[in-house]
């Protein structure tokens, strides 16, 4: 490298000029702490008074500086032209000298000081007179200078201001995430699979007058994959990816939202073929015109200013927009027509054989025992959304690390899918009283789910304190269920009212543990009848309450459509319902009495029965319970 290139070892700090100016200042303020303050003036007086007044033994004490004399009287008396009270005063020695005047002072004992003489206004008192104005301009022009680095900076320089209107979009690079890495959503990969080979090769499309959409809706619930598949997507095409939240766009100060969309879009374009993905767009792309703010709303001038660069930019074929959203409902009707996001893929949650993908993925780099069944797992885990599954799979991992073992085993799974479905289990005292009542109301429950024909299999009972439940009965369905039939419904709400009712006739009373049990029957029985039309004596009405607004809440919600007769029909059509769910469980509670009084027997005993332990004790074979089952482990 040559000599002039060659980087200096020690850099001079940028703001050493102001560094300089401080140092200077505090000097200067110490120097002016540090003096002696003057109380009195010191009053010029003629020689021949002064020598007077040293005859006179009036003289405390003489400061000699050159041919000046200052000093300190021993008591004020009238001193000065004007004849003024004062201690302080001051004179001029003649040229010519006095030689009388040190045998005067030693004659009279006063205390003698002598200085060299000052030199009179020299620079030094310039420099610290000036000192303070100094600081004040230097310190204004660099105040000058950093808000025109800032407002450069906010014309698309690298100022602070540039770097806030800007946001915090990503550098824009070409994702290394595949479609491999993203297992399941198959019908939505084809929905955009052929945005990848129009990015890959747009003269075959454009030869057909083909025109891809500008934007792309991906709608579903959280956990399914839409960020995946937006990076997936870009790595699949080879192009560069700009990732941005929406509520990054949203700032205190009016027009920053505004700002970095543009920014956004220009970068796209100066680096196209790109794609814009906009996570979490239901944060800023709301329906219009329900702010506070009016027209001069933060949020609707960036949605205002999406609208238009997705509807006038141009170079759009070799830019697409991507948006994320769990709540397309709210989504402005602007943002939906075609010429925008004009294309919406819905990312579902996975099915059993997706989960089973999924399970493949995240456990590639984790060590899995012998007794490991995916499909199983898969099945035991209905509802659960990709992110869901890699949480269990982590919470597997670390179960397993707790025991110290070397490799994760299924009992690992269980405990983390029961963590994740049941809640975490609590250390509750409960009195032996309570626990019985406990026992008597989750017997119930799990007896009405046996026996009735068209309800969800029974998986596990526990009286074992987990989450907000002091205890749980859970059921695992065969297969995924996409609608409800009404006699599966039906038999849900006697499985909820089987708690309940099990306390009324073994305890002759009941408690506050149903409150649950009745709010979701209820709930249950209320759809049934309003929104799915399973009442004979209302029929195919959709009678349901009015839906509040998303934005103005229920005091806003639009009135119901329909009389108070109607209403008053619902009411007495739900209470039918959940009064023969009821009286269903009372008679499976009496036909089945010492099946029911075993279970209750064994889960006051072992705490937690799994499927197998629960078909014996149901079966009527306690014996072979008690000779082959062994006591659960209490978490």
């Amino acid at each position: 490298m040559p000599e002039s290139q060659s980087p200096q070892k020690y850099p001079i700090p940028k703001n050493w000029i102001i560094n300089v100016i401080l140092i200077i200042a505090f000097v200067a303020l110490y120097y002016s702490l540090t003096q002696k303050p003057v109380t009195e003036p010191a009053f010029d007086i003629p020689y021949s008074e002064f020598k007077q007044l040293l005859n006179d033994g009036a003289l405390a004490s003489v400061t000699l500086k050159g041919n000046r004399a200052e000093g300190t009287l021993l008591q004020a008396t009238g001193i000065g032209p004007q004849k003024e009270m004062s201690r302080y005063f001051k004179t001029r020695i003649p040229d010519i000298g006095d030689e009388s005047l040190l045998p005067a002072l030693e004659a009279q004992r006063i205390e003698v000081k002598a200085f060299p003489p000052e030199a009179e206004g020299g620079l030094w008192r310039i420099l610290l007179s000036m000192l303070p104005w100094i600081f004040i301009i230097a310190f204004w022009f660099w105040i000058i200078k950093r808000a025109q680095g800032n407002i450069s900076g906010g014309l698309g320089g690298k100022g602070e201001l540039g770097k806030f209107l800007r946001g915090s979009t990503k550098t824009a690079e070409i994702p290394d995430v595949t479609f491999d890495d993203m297992a399941g959503q198959e019908s939505a990969k084809r929905e955009v699979t052929e945005i990848v080979e129009f990015l890959k090769n747009p003269a075959q499309f454009r030869a057909l007058g083909a025109e891809m959409p500008r934007g792309i809706l991906l709608m579903g619930p959280p956990g399914t994959g839409k960020t995946l598949m937006a990076r997936a997507l870009a790595g699949e095409a080879g192009v560069r990816f700009y990732s941005i939240s929406g509520s990054e766009f949203i700032e205190v100060f009016v027009g920053v939202g505004a700002s970095r969309v543009r920014h956004l879009f220009e970068e796209a374009k100066k680096n196209s073929p790109a794609i814009i993905f906009i996570d979490e767009l239901d944060s800023i792309g709301r329906t219009r015109g329900t702010g506070l703010g009016g027209g001069h709303d933060e949020r609707e001038q960036t949605l205002n200013q999406i609208l238009a660069e997705m509807d006038g930019f141009s170079g759009h074929e070799a830019v697409i927009v991507l948006g994320a959203t769990n709540r397309p409902d709210v989504l402005d009707p602007a943002l939906l027509r075609p010429g925008r996001f004009d294309r919406h893929v819905v990312l579902e949650l996975p099915d059993r054989n997706d989960r089973i993908a999924i399970l493949k993925v995240h456990s590639r780099k984790v060590p899995l025992a012998d007794d490991i069944n995916l499909e199983q797992i898969s099945a035991g885990s209905p509802g659960f959304s990709g992110a869901d599954i890699k949480n269990l799979v982590n919470e597997a991992a670390m179960l397993a690390a707790r025991d110290k073992a070397t490799k994760i085993t299924m009992r690992h799974f269980d405990e983390a899918r029961d963590k994740l479905m049941l809640g975490t289990i609590r250390t509750l005292a409960i009195q032996p009283e309570e626990r019985h009542r406990l026992a008597v109301h989750e017997s119930g429950h799990t007896l009405a789910a046996y026996f009735m024909p068209h309800a969800d299999p029974i998986y596990k009972v526990s009286i074992i304190p987990r989450g907000r439940a002091l205890g749980v009965t859970h059921q695992l369905p065969e297969h995924e269920r996409h609608t409800l039939p009404e006699d599966y419904l039906k038999d849900r709400l006697v499985v909820m009212m089987g708690g309940r009712s099990a306390e009324q006739e073994l305890l002759g009373n009941v408690s506050s543990g149903a409150d649950d049990d009745i709010a979701q029957a209820t709930a249950l029985a209320r759809a049934m009848v309003s929104r799915w039309g399973m009442s004979s004596e209302i029929g195919p009405v959709d009678l349901r309450d009015s839906e509040e607004h998303p934005f103005l809440g229920k005091e806003m919600a639009q009135p119901r459509h329909f009389s108070e007769n109607s209403a008053m029909l619902v009411d007495k059509s739900v209470k039918e319902l959940l009064s023969n769910a009821e009286k269903q469980a009372i008679e499976l509670i009496a036909k089945h009495r010492e099946q029911l009084d075993n279970l209750i027997d064994e889960l006051e005993e072992h705490e937690t029965l799994n499927r197998e332990q629960i078909m014996v004790c149901l079966g009527n074979k306690v014996s072979q319970l008690k000779s082959s089952s062994t006591k659960s482990n209490k978490y």
